[in-house]
């Protein structure tokens, strides 16, 4: 894969930042990168592990001459970011970020760049509950759906080179509404981060079952709901706050499917029971079938290593 970027800027260096830096390097897209993080350790590592060509203190030093700016920060710190670099952003750069909020970003970000630049919105389908800067791996990506949110006046030459960036990395590109995406969102990723801390919380509080058993007889179903619900609290606290109306929405049409459940335990129903875990069954087998997924024994969990756990 040739440069697609000569200069590459990171404000932010968790793990979707650092699983970029290393898929840019394998796959040559950019010719050098630099990056900050607000933590003055996670600068400290990302020296250590020189896993930026550069890392400044500031965000307005690491754009300076790139022309691409990457924001992997907490949707709530967008807008102050996008405040600070906004004056030292070079003619004709790209800016992007990677939020699971799009509606909210777009409105915080817009106001503070200048003309001459290109915003072009994107969310990497992608992540595991790690997180910091060596948290990244290369094959993040791959085979992983990448949803860039540009709005009709965006420069199509620089959607293009962002779609072609991003596919170099191994992520199969879609183009999206912003309000879409926001709904989309809720049902596929934010809402079951909802409920599996909520299930997490009521095992937590639930004074008849001790800790002890709770980590000991944890089937698949709580062991999972605990690995979603280990990710980073400040990120899941911004996409709530900043995603408020489709979350409302969905956890209400969540509500009344639960009643529906509820009453049909209660009155005995199993033909009801049999037909909607038969319906929601043929979900699993459609995301398996599009390689979001593995049909593997334990979903194919047990053979994975590192941080992909």
């Amino acid at each position: 894969m040739s440069q697609l970027y000569k200069r590459v800027a990171f404000i932010g260096l968790g793990l979707i930042a650092s699983s970029m830096i290393h898929a840019i390097r394998r796959h040559g897209l950019a010719a050098e990168i630099t990056g900050t993080a607000r933590s003055a350790e996670t600068r400290a590592i990302a020296v250590e592990d020189k896993l930026c060509d550069i890392v400044t203190e500031t965000a307005a030093e690491a754009v300076a001459g790139a022309d691409l700016v990457v924001l992997c920060v907490p949707i709530g710190a967008m807008g102050a970011v996008a405040e600070e670099i906004g004056p030292h952003l070079a003619p004709g750069a790209t800016v992007t970020d990677v939020g699971s909020v799009k509606r909210a970003v777009i409105e915080a970000v817009t106001p503070h760049l200048p003309a001459h630049v290109h915003f072009v919105p994107g969310h990497p389908i992608a992540g595991t509950e790690h997180s910091g800067p060596r948290s990244g791996f290369a094959e993040l990506f791959e085979n992983r759906y990448l949803l860039l949110v540009p709005d009709a006046g965006t420069d199509r030459a620089a959607v293009a080179r962002l779609r072609a960036f991003w596919e170099g990395m191994g992520a199969l590109v879609e183009e999206m509404d912003a309000d879409h995406h926001d709904l989309v969102l809720v049902v596929t990723s934010h809402a079951p981060h909802l409920i599996a801390y909520t299930m997490v919380g009521v095992a937590d509080d639930l004074g008849r079952v001790t800790d002890s058993e709770v980590i000991k007889y944890s089937a698949a179903g709580f062991r999972d709901f605990t690995r979603i619900a280990a990710s980073d609290p400040t990120m899941w606290r911004d996409v709530f706050l900043n995603n408020k109306e489709a979350t409302l929405e969905i956890l209400g049409r969540f509500t009344e499917e639960l009643f529906a459940l509820q009453r049909a335990i209660r009155t005995g129903d199993g033909a009801m029971l049999h037909d909607y875990f038969t319906r929601t069954r043929a979900i699993r087998r459609g995301i398996v079938e599009a390689g979001q997924d593995t049909a593997a024994p334990d979903f194919g969990r047990a053979a994975v290593k590192g941080p992909a756990e």
